[in-house]
């Protein structure tokens, strides 16, 4: 996957029910190229399939962790877009503090996770970074 086909799922990743002149707009390209490269991202497997996500689904997986990440210079945008177009990130969160990002992580086994966390921390502009695991999650209720 080249950096337009990261951008294209992270735009989808947004909003899967966006028109493709709607994402080629907003990509810069032509509905052509978002169609045959969506396609291909398809055929390869790059894309399972689309569906809507509900917090239940993203805390059923096994493996969760939060990453704190911090970034030197301007590039926040496109180490963003980057971070969004990988699979196993489920949300990227600017914050103010010690850390720039804070993404959440989502895999089926630690050696998964520990190889998006080694692919993150190779991102160019990404300086520093710590990661929890997600033990348990108590849901936040009204009373």
């Amino acid at each position: 996957m080249d950096e337009i086909d990261q951008r294209l799922i992270a735009e989808l990743r947004r909003d899967g029910r966006a028109a493709l002149s709607e994402l080629a707009d907003r990509l810069g390209l032509s509905r052509a190229t978002v169609r045959a490269r969506m396609e291909r991202l398809t055929a390869r497997g790059e894309i399972a399939g689309f569906t809507v996500l509900t917090r239940a689904d993203v805390t059923a997986a096994p493996v969760r962790g939060l990453m704190m990440i911090g970034i030197e210079g301007r590039g926040g945008e496109k180490i963003m877009a980057r971070l969004a177009g990988l699979p196993a990130v489920m949300a990227v969160h600017s914050t103010n503090g010690k850390w720039d990002l804070i993404v959440e992580l989502s895999t089926q086994t630690l050696l998964e996770l520990d190889e998006v966390i080694h692919r993150i921390r190779n991102i160019e502009g990404v300086t520093t970074s710590e990661t929890n695991l997600l033990l348990s999650t108590r849901k936040a209720g009204r009373r």
